[in-house]
């Protein structure tokens, strides 16, 4: 199977060099006569303030998709059509020749003026040039901008026509977004503009909205300088309603919540009851059959009664916390205006919060390939969830899976058989609040966490051990801005129990330290990951997403121990006769240690469709006291499909250290750093492929680990850097990718010093390749 998926691979490749010569060859075939084909845009500005890819944005014709920065793959499919109407193949996964246009330029032009006056160049010049190709149908297009000096604010100054609002806006100055001697930029002060009507809709001014805020701009007297003026005007009567009068705060009457709130679109299709209503002052409740929802759930999740009066931050926050329920389909917070109670200076709203649920139970069957580490596997999963468990809006999920994995052993097996079994059940419940005496008011300003339990059991055969792993969880998840979520578990309890060992495994582990990392064991700790992620799927753009997490495992343990006078358990090892002493709580020997990680990525988008993404990963283990290994399943490992693809997984490294080439493929070490790059272009339809470069290792934390050359060295370790690089294939199938990536090695640390490069010291063969397969982005 593998050798064959390689020869795919080489086809693969062999079809893009060929399409590569062809695209030089006949790029201008379906050009017709008298046309010319649009090779390539480009824009050059002498000032570095102004945004160039902005600019480009501004261009009306692009030319064709390039990958690889000059390679027209798409424009080259397309021309390998015949002209036969019915050859729409070709056609279809190709891309038509961008045909140069005239207007297109002049439109251009014209745009790219409109965007370098609205960024304060109202001087600049801009020059198009045209080249014609000496021989072929086919132009260059480039405009070069000679952009000036911009204008710059000189002084900036309000004038508010309602003495009422001025102490507010005054007050908030230290946060305006434009500032004296800035580029007068018009995005600038649509910001500016943004800026003071949210700071007005915080205060209460419901009515407030942008076009109550304009802009006086006065270059007459300076040369290109402006005296800027920010003018609030009391209404502009052509958008504000009768009841709403200019610039007057509103306070909160009443709120109306409707748990059961149907569309009247899809309400005058069906024949309704009229709903009971549980009136709670200053809440009135609406209900059909029963109410679903304890009252006190809403009147807790509602933060627009936090302020005196209405807050625009309030509404968002408790828009946000009936979104995260995960109860409805569709949330909607809307205010009437209760003019008859009020006056000039303070208005009156009812706020209504309306919500249609979502189906309170449900169960599903997910049956998936998998990927773990790069072994190939099925699994099935039968879910049971419950929305609303208690009328609380705690979220129930009952978990049975079962698993069978491909996992390589001792000895190797030529033919392909599940040998790993998994079966394990999960439950979890979602509490929507803060469980904790603490007020999370206090703490907690963007989202209220969710507070979640879960205990499972999972029992895994593999070639080489059987363990069970019994969990138990108590933590929190909440958001604590748009794209951050943060994890906190308190307590993150494992019981691993190991038997039924194969002697061949155990043999084959020569280490003591990693051997005893292979026993029976407790880890009790705590947890906590900061995740900041900017991307948003759908959309093409550029991204980062960083990661910290930290734990703490076996103190509250140690200190337990102690504190009752616990007695050490004596073991002496039988092999090498090496004595140890250490804790048992519950008739088991405790884990004791700390971790942390930090991995960053950044997704920088080269265009429409090419894009290049970069990694970098530190993490540490350190362990201590009652346990001084990491608990195998705690320890780091590379190689494989989201590792140094050049690698199989879990046989590189540590550091230096090589392993025999029969024995178990089990490279784990305390201190990872790994850094990854990877260029992602378009191909067929489905298909995109990748080049990747990828580095890294891992070490051993002290002296404990024996393998030779494993410990990491301060003026070692950048010497003993795997590198690998490679290509790759992915399908995208929109809900799942499918990928293989074939990598090679490049410098390999287990080699002797001056020979660790392989090209150049060695023959290439079939060892310094690795072929992986996963589901999903390696990163």
């Amino acid at each position: 199977m593998r050798k064959r998926l390689v020869n795919t691979e080489v086809r693969l490749a062999v079809l893009f060099l060929a399409v590569a010569v062809i695209s030089a060859c006949s790029s201008t075939k379906y050009v017709p006569e008298g046309k010319y084909l649009l090779n390539n845009v480009s824009v050059r500005v002498d000032h570095k303030q102004i945004n160039k890819e902005e600019l480009k944005g501004q261009v009306r014709q692009e030319g064709n998709l390039k990958i690889i920065g000059f390679l027209k793959f798409h424009l080259a499919m397309y021309n390998l059509s015949s002209s036969r109407k019915d050859d729409g193949w070709l056609k279809r996964i190709g891309e038509a020749p961008v045909i140069y246009e005239e207007w297109q330029k002049s439109k251009s032009m014209e745009q790219l003026s409109i965007y370098l006056r609205n960024k304060g160049f109202y001087d600049a010049v801009i020059i198009d040039s045209l080249t014609v190709h000496p021989k072929k149908p086919k132009v260059n297009l480039s405009f070069h901008i000679r952009a000036g000096e911009p204008y710059r604010v000189r002084s900036y100054a309000y004038e508010i026509e309602d003495p009422r609002i001025s102490p507010v806006i005054l007050a908030d100055t230290s946060r305006q977004v434009v500032k004296r001697n800035d580029i007068f930029d018009v995005d600038q002060l649509n910001a500016e503009r943004e800026r003071i009507t949210v700071l007005m809709r915080n205060r209460g001014y419901y009515g407030f909205s942008k076009d109550f805020v304009q802009f006086v701009a006065d270059s007459s007297l300076n040369r290109k300088q402006v005296d800027l003026t920010v003018v609030i005007s009391d209404a502009d009567l052509a958008d504000v309603s009768d009841d709403l009068v200019a610039h007057r705060r509103f306070v909160i009457r009443n709120y109306r919540v409707n748990p059961d709130y149907i569309p009247p679109q899809v309400a005058f299709t069906k024949e309704l009851a009229k709903p009971d209503t549980i009136f709670e002052p200053p809440y009135t409740y609406f209900y059909r059959g029963s109410m679903k929802y304890k009252p006190e759930l809403f009147e807790r999740l509602n933060r627009v009664k936090d302020s005196t009066y209405y807050s625009l931050r309030n509404v968002e926050k408790t828009f946000r916390s009936l979104n995260q329920l995960q109860q409805f389909k569709v949330v909607n917070l809307n205010f009437d205006v209760v003019d008859s109670l009020g006056n000039d200076s303070i208005g009156v709203l009812d706020c209504n919060l309306l919500m249609t649920p979502l189906q309170r139970q449900g169960f599903s069957v997910d049956v998936e390939g998998t990927n773990s580490s790069g072994n190939l596997g099925v699994a099935g999963n039968l879910n049971y969830q419950h929305r609303n468990l208690f009328r609380g809006a705690e979220i129930v999920n009952v978990t049975l899976k079962g698993a069978f994995e491909r996992q390589q052993a001792v000895v190797s097996e030529s033919r392909l058989n599940f040998n790993t079994r998994e079966y394990g059940l999960e439950s979890s419940l979602t509490l929507p609040k803060f469980l904790s005496p603490l007020d999370d008011r206090h703490f907690f300003h963007y989202q209220v966490p969710q507070t979640s339990f879960t205990l499972g059991y999972n029992y895994q055969r593999r070639p080489d051990y059987t363990r069970t792993i019994t969990t138990f969880k108590y933590g929190y998840t909440w958001k604590s801005k748009p794209f951050r979520t943060n994890y906190l578990n308190i307590v993150d309890l494992n019981y691993v129990n190991l038997y039924e060992f194969n002697p061949d495994f155990i043999n084959s582990i020569e280490d003591l330290y990693i051997k005893s990392s292979f026993t029976d064991h407790m880890i009790m700790a705590l947890n906590y990951t900061l995740v900041d992620n900017t991307r948003i799927l759908g959309l093409k753009d550029n991204y980062h997403y960083f990661r910290w997490s930290f734990e703490s495992s076996g103190n509250l343990l140690s200190a337990y121990t102690r504190l009752i006078g616990k007695s050490k358990v004596t073991e002496q090892d039988p092999v090498t006769n090496v004595e140890s002493e250490y804790y048992k709580v519950f008739g088991t020997r405790f884990a004791q240690y700390l971790k942390t990680d930090f991995e960053y990525r950044y997704g920088f988008m080269l265009d429409k469709a090419n894009s290049i993404v970069g990694r970098a990963f530190l993490g540490i283990g350190l362990p201590y006291g009652n346990f001084d290994v990491l608990p195998f399943e705690k320890k780091y490992f590379t190689g494989g499909a989201n590792g140094i693809r050049a690698w199989q997984v879990r046989t590189l490294g540590p550091g230096t250290y090589k392993a025999s080439e029969d024995a178990y493929p089990n490279q784990s070490g305390d201190i990872k750093l790994e850094g990854n790059l990877e260029y992602r272009y378009p191909l067929l339809g489905l298909l995109e492929g990748a080049f990747f470069l990828d580095a890294g290792n891992i070490w051993a934390v002290n002296n404990k680990d024996n393998r030779e050359g494993a410990q990491f060295k301060f003026d070692q370790f950048y010497k003993q850097l795997a590198i690998g690089t490679g290509t790759g294939f992915r399908f995208d199938f929109t809900y799942f990718v499918f990928r293989f990536d074939l990598g090679m090695k490049l410098r390999d640390p287990s080699l002797e010093p001056g020979k660790r490069f392989i090209i150049g010291n060695y023959p290439i063969k079939a060892e310094h390749f690795s072929l992986s397969f996963a589901i999903g982005y390696p990163f």
